[in-house]
């Protein structure tokens, strides 16, 4: 398949690059920009006038449901919705049932996956067998078969020996370890920020040192094993203070935050909104601006959708009660755009939170638009309005805190290996 993809405004984050430009592309890679090669016959045209091609986005969490859990969603449906999204590299943590702890399940995912000639899915093994906290998986079985770093997805890691040793083993074979920082003992039954939100609701709350406490064990093991480690999801101002610090120390770390989290606080959660109920908890405002400035600054690498679809049942139940996580994939482009736009950040440095720079967190071959490259793009109109309601949602998860919001920058065609996988009419 021959496309040439015409007058678009092409942004690549990895070199920064912020023009209007031709691209050709052949046998699933890019073949030339501008000019067009010689004998090159498209088969397909796409007019991208008014549009923005920009790298097909890399998501570095997101919860495909397969296998154990099709009642709350499908790797079918998910996959659609990443695709619907503009995201075409994808982080699956290892809280499936049973847990990818063995070869033979990563294995068997990534077969099912690559089946759905969709977006290109990257499983992340896990640190213990069964996700108990207690015994090793073979961490290097489990690369061979296809996991790009290790992680305990929620799962609190009680025992500091453990932890210590699977950074060990990590950092003998040179594999990245991603870790979430929340304390299991200040955080068991919580269910939102500790502070006057939840104090007004009855909540019982999560306090900022449940994160701190758990960030500080993390960073001195890595100071003593040298692991490269990624930390998951920080949420508060505190936690962002100390990677600052260990990042000027020169430790290898990166970290992530969700895309709920750069606009929403617990101020959101109104009356018991279940559609709030997210882990970490949405954190005070002052806490949600740190995490801003923590973006701009450069100290936050990615923005994940944290995508986590949760049947309706689930969410229908008191907000104490009912399941955490919000469904993401197709609002993580929007909301990244609408970030840029409030703070009057540069395209360019917005959207490399969302393709080069994750994409490098994975250590894959994507996040960029060069010759030669694998040709996963997104093209997007950056001035069409959509409503998030159910029906518009691909994604079998409909829970989000944004339903019913109109957000900006509409997905209008998704490639992955020079093929169109989303293309609505």
């Amino acid at each position: 398949m021959k496309i040439h993809i015409g007058n678009g405004r092409l942004i690549d984050p990895a070199s920064a690059t912020d023009r209007v430009a031709d691209l050709f592309i052949a046998a699933g890679r890019i073949v030339s920009i501008d000019e067009k090669p010689e004998g090159f016959h498209a088969n397909q045209e796409i007019d991208a006038s008014g549009q923005i091609v920009c790298p097909g986005l890399v998501d570095l969490s997101v919860r495909l449901r397969e296998p154990g859990f099709e009642y709350r969603a499908t790797l079918e449906s998910e996959m659609q919705a990443a695709v619907a999204g503009g995201v075409t590299s994808l982080a699956c943590p290892p809280d499936t049932d049973p847990p990818l702890d063995e070869p033979g399940l990563v294995e068997m995912l990534k077969h099912k996956a690559k089946n759905l000639n969709l977006a290109h899915v990257y499983p992340i093994g896990a640190m213990t067998q069964g996700l108990l906290g207690a015994d090793l998986t073979e961490m290097a079985e489990l690369r061979d078969a296809g996991c790009m770093a290790f992680c305990h997805a929620d799962k609190p890691i009680t025992n500091t020996l453990v932890m210590m040793r699977a950074m060990q083993y990590a950092a003998t074979f040179d594999l990245s370890v991603w870790l979430r920082a929340q304390d299991a003992s200040l955080s068991r039954i919580g269910v939102a920020h500790e502070g006057e939100v939840a104090t007004r609701l009855g909540l019982p709350g999560i306090p900022t040192v449940a994160e701190t406490i758990a960030l500080s064990k993390i960073l001195m093991l890595a100071r003593d094993t040298g692991a490269r480690i990624h930390l998951c999801r920080i949420s508060s101002s505190e936690g962002l203070e100390m990677v600052r610090e260990a990042k000027r120390e020169g430790l290898p770390v990166t970290c992530d935050v969700s895309a709920n989290h750069v606009h929403l606080s617990e101020m959101d959660i109104g009356f018991f909104d279940s559609n709030c109920h997210l882990v970490p908890p949405l954190r005070s405002l002052r806490d949600r601006d740190a995490i801003r400035r923590a973006l701009a600054e450069g100290v936050i690498d990615a923005i994940c959708s944290d995508h986590t679809p949760v049947d309706d049942d689930a969410k229908l139940l008191p907000f104490g009660e009912s399941e955490a996580g919000a469904t993401g994939l197709e609002l993580l482009l929007p909301l990244v755009l609408k970030w840029a736009e409030d703070d009057r950040i540069p395209l360019v440095e917005a959207l490399a939170r969302i393709t080069s720079r994750p994409a490098g967190i994975l250590g894959i071959e994507a996040g960029a638009i060069a010759v030669g490259k694998p040709a996963d793009l997104c093209i997007y109109d950056p001035e069409q309005y959509w409503k998030v309601e159910p029906k518009s949602l691909k994604s079998q998860g409909k829970n989000t805190p944004f339903l019913g919001y109109e957000v900006k920058g509409k997905v209008i065609c998704t490639l992955v290996d020079g093929h169109i996988v989303h293309r609505p009419h």
